[in-house]
């Protein structure tokens, strides 16, 4: 099937076709559902995220697009071919598991070469596509070497290296980087990028690191209870979530019920009675008087100061704990119904002689349109 259109955002290309699809899959184990009815689109070169919780399903649904495991009901394509019934071994897929499960009496090479050989190809050919891969990976060095000589990245690398080189359609990513430190994990996810980009070839990794999601993806699937909650590109699920869950769920956020209310313009408005206050929401919101729903602000989009505003947004509170975190200080400000909130705000100077203080009472204001307002 041939790939054409935008190759960064296929995604938004009606007239390409989509190079995996899941068709209404849904998987049981013992009458307990752990996929339910998912319809899901990937596109030739994406690197797409499965982000979710423990449980959520992504690890089910990325299992049964390698064929380890065989959905209840609906069907899994890869590049126009139904692979439904279709064994692991005869599908154009790899998979790269967390523990990356590296032969520890092999060198490097031998375990990168392992599926070569036995695939029966010839040694010349092996030798080259080891090469390329050992080259690309900054491995050149550790041919040689066996796995318990190698530090926790370079066996990251040596896993990936063996993933690719049966030079499958699609790479599966299975927690990739779970068993790395802070520092280095943030360095390979920019190198799996660049590796992906330089190879072309579509990648799906699950995660339940929302960071790494957000870092690593052209487009994230978010994953809750089995189903697929929402789909995006990554600024998208940040700015827009389309759900309590989503929105709570990846990154921080302060969330408020709210009921519909009317102002005395006839223009929409939200009380919200757990802040005890009355807030503009987002222009062209629309919805019927008396509805609930939920206004969502993220902690960065919300400013401080110790003298009341009147545009915009505002609530007034006591800060009750601050959190220096280096680039930036979080409060919790307790408002006067006892309800938390939480306000970021970036540490431009190095000494701040007006931060506000332990106990301090303080404005919290935002502009109405930095929220979202979402019905479920």
């Amino acid at each position: 099937m041939t790939q054409t259109g935008n190759p960064d955002k296929r995604w938004l290309d009606p007239d390409v076709a989509p190079f995996i699809e899941f068709r209404g899959v849904s998987k049981t184990y013992e009458g307990i559902p752990a996929v339910r009815d998912v319809n899901l689109s990937i596109y030739q070169g994406e690197l797409f995220c499965l982000l979710g919780g423990s449980g959520s399903g992504k690890t089910t649904l990325l299992r049964m697009l390698a064929g380890f495991e065989a959905p209840s009901s609906g069907t899994v394509w890869i590049d126009g071919v139904d692979v439904t019934e279709i064994p692991p071994y005869e599908r154009p897929v790899n998979m790269m598991f967390q523990s990356y499960a590296l032969f520890p009496h092999m060198t490097v090479f031998d375990n990168i070469a392992y599926g070569l050989k036995r695939d029966g190809i010839a040694k010349p050919e092996i030798q080259t596509r080891v090469d390329e891969l050992l080259l690309l990976l900054r491995l050149k060095d550790f041919g040689r070497r066996k796995p318990d000589q190698l530090s926790g990245g370079q066996r990251q690398r040596v896993a990936l290296a063996r993933a690719l080189a049966k030079r499958p359609k699609v790479l599966l990513l299975d927690e990739p980087l779970g068993a790395l430190d802070k520092n280095l994990r943030e360095d390979t996810q920019l190198e799996l990028i660049k590796i992906q980009e330089s190879l072309g070839i579509t990648f799906i990794v699950v995660t339940h690191d929302q960071e790494e999601a957000m870092t690593l993806a052209t487009r994230i699937g978010v994953m809750d209870e089995g189903y697929l909650v929402q789909t995006d590109e990554p600024h998208t699920i940040y700015e827009y979530p389309s759900s309590k869950y989503v929105a709570d769920f990846i990154g921080d956020i302060n969330l408020f019920e709210c009921v519909v209310t009317e102002d005395a313009g006839s223009a929409s408005s939200l009380y919200c009675a757990e802040i005890d206050a009355t807030l503009e929401p987002p222009t062209g919101m629309s919805a019927p008087i008396n509805q609930v729903l939920w206004y969502a602000i993220r902690p960065e989009k919300m400013r401080l100061s110790r003298e009341p505003v009147t545009a915009g947004n505002v609530l007034s509170g006591v800060v009750h704990e601050i959190a220096y975190l280096g680039d930036f200080s979080v409060y919790w400000i307790d408002l006067d119904t006892g309800f938390r909130i939480r306000v970021s705000r970036p540490n431009i100077s190095r000494m701040d002689h007006f931060a506000e203080s332990w106990d301090e009472r303080v404005y919290v204001t935002w502009d109405p349109d930095a929220g979202v307002v979402l019905t479920q």
